[in-house]
């Protein structure tokens, strides 16, 4: 599935994202198992709150790290997270 820019994202309510103190990185929880995060995959879906778009989300993350053209992967990735059903769109 093609991730519409600009659509709002959501975290799926079928999905659990928290801290794993055991893996000591954040984890998404499903029925049927746990998936391990990087950092940088959490952060992008921490911000899956159903109010912003994929500007948005690129637009907060670049001012946190202070950091400029990560609109390809943090595309890349949110299309990974749409496929796999971990976003939604809202």
């Amino acid at each position: 599935m093609a991730l519409n820019p600009d659509s709002l994202w959501a975290f799926s309510p079928m999905h659990r994202l928290q801290w794993e103190e055991a893996q000591q990185k954040d984890v998404i929880l499903y029925p049927e198992g746990m998936v391990e995060l990087n950092q940088s995959s959490a952060e992008i879906l921490k911000l899956c709150d159903g109010s912003r778009n994929l500007d948005k989300i690129v637009t907060d993350l670049e001012e946190k790290f202070q950091a400029h053209g990560l609109k390809h992967d943090i595309s890349q990735f949110l299309e990974v997270a749409l496929n796999n059903g971990w976003i939604t769109e809202h």
